[in-house]
Formats: C-alpha cells, structure tokens, sequence
C-alpha cells in the first residue's frame, strides 16, 4: 500500500529562479521566501523509500542538503536523508566497525549529541544576556517588555 509523506527539502543554498523551474517539472512544491527550504508530498511504500524517490528526482536539480518528513512517525522520530561525503561515511562506518554498531546507529547518535550541544549552547547564550539585562532592569520590566514582545508578535486568537 502506497502511502503519501509530507517532505521537507533544505537546500545548501537560495535556490535560483531557473533550478525552480526545472524542479518543478518533475515535482509539485512550495518554498519560502528566501528559497532555501521547500515543502512537498511524495508518494511511497515507506518513507524511507518516498525520501529516496524524491532526491533521485530532484538531486540533478536542486542543491539538495537534506530530505526529511516533515510529520514524526508513530515513534516521535523524523526520518532524514542526507549524503555524505566520502570522508564523512568512512568516518562514520570506521566508528561502527570500532563499536560493533551500525553506521545508522552511530550517525543517529552524532546527531542527536550534536542537537544536545546546540540546545545546551542556546540556553547559556539565552542565560547569559538575561543576567546582562538584569544588571541594568528589574525582573518586573524584563517580564513585562518580554510578555509584550510576545504578544506583539502573536496576536491572540
């Protein structure tokens, strides 16, 4: 049974106008306004397989950085696609030779080490400039122009 799966595409780069083009006429797709990221629907029996038939489709037209769906599965995971550089793949499969892993599993786990790292890093920036603001405002005043900024950006409703 064929399944269809929401596909995010990130590309390396702004698209040009004549790489959208020639992207379109193989695939049905909306992008953003830098062109640098596209939304799809593709067709599969997994989405691993909808992932791979999208890139054979548009590799040749399209920069393409990463494939993902852009729904989690029924485990919370999102599927990626991306390619390696040669380099990188022997790296990976080295270390799950070394470990006795799968090269899958090692690249999940680089990844998800990498997401902590970051995640990690964004909140001591986020706690560092608010100790910065507390030094010159109150708790109060910080609370009160942070709540407004929030609601100035997102009407209720």
């Amino acid at each position: 049974m064929t399944h269809q799966y929401a596909v995010e595409v990130v590309l390396t780069r702004p698209a040009s106008a004549r790489e959208l083009h020639r992207a379109r006429c193989c695939v049905t797709f909306a992008a953003n306004a830098d062109r640098t990221r596209l939304m799809t629907v593709q067709s599969g029996k997994s989405a691993g397989r909808a992932l791979h038939r999208l890139r054979r489709r548009l590799d040749s037209a399209l920069p393409i950085d990463v494939l993902s769906t852009h729904y989690p599965d029924r485990h919370g995971r999102v599927l990626l696609n991306v390619v390696l550089s040669r380099r990188a793949n022997a790296q990976i499969r080295q270390e799950a030779a070394t470990s006795g892993a799968r090269a899958g599993e090692v690249l999940s786990e680089r990844i998800t080490v990498g997401l902590a790292r970051e995640q990690r890093e964004r909140h001591q920036r986020l706690e560092s400039r608010l100790r910065s603001l507390l030094t010159h405002h109150t708790p109060e005043e910080v609370l009160a122009c942070a709540a407004a900024r929030l609601f100035q950006a997102r009407p209720p409703g």
